[in-house]
């Protein structure tokens, strides 16, 4: 379980992707999360984009949901995920926690997401929800 402030109500997060990135929103005391435009960048863009979308919702924390195999093993993109937290840290001056994201796709489409990448940040911006005091 996260250590997270109690000061913390809302957060932005980040299903991130090589082309695509989803994004959504949600509210400590709701525990629900609402999906947002994905993100269709890539490097430099796509940090600049989920920058604005920080200023724009102006959250407390960012969650990034970082993917592993099935047996919990990392990949090539286990990588890449946690190296854009790194840079959404150094960018945003905000807490940036990773959540195991394995089966948020999956769990998306199954629960009938329009846009399966930010149905998927709902996944785990929900599954961080639930697990905060």
């Amino acid at each position: 379980m996260p250590d997270v402030p109690p000061s913390f109500q809302t957060f932005l997060a980040f299903d991130y992707g090589l082309k695509r990135t989803g994004v959504a929103v949600g509210n400590r005391m709701l525990r629900t999360a609402t999906p947002q435009p994905t993100i269709k960048a890539e490097g430099v863009a796509l940090l600049g984009q989920a920058e604005a979308r920080a200023r724009e919702w102006q959250p407390d924390a960012v969650v990034v949901g970082v993917p592993f195999h099935p047996d919990g093993a990392s990949h090539d993109n286990t990588a890449r995920a946690r190296k854009f937290a790194r840079r959404l840290r150094e960018r945003l001056k905000l807490p940036v926690y990773e959540v195991d994201e394995r089966y948020s796709t999956t769990e998306a489409l199954a629960d009938g997401a329009a846009d399966p990448d930010a149905g998927a940040a709902c996944v785990i911006l929900e599954q961080f929800l639930r697990s905060l005091k």
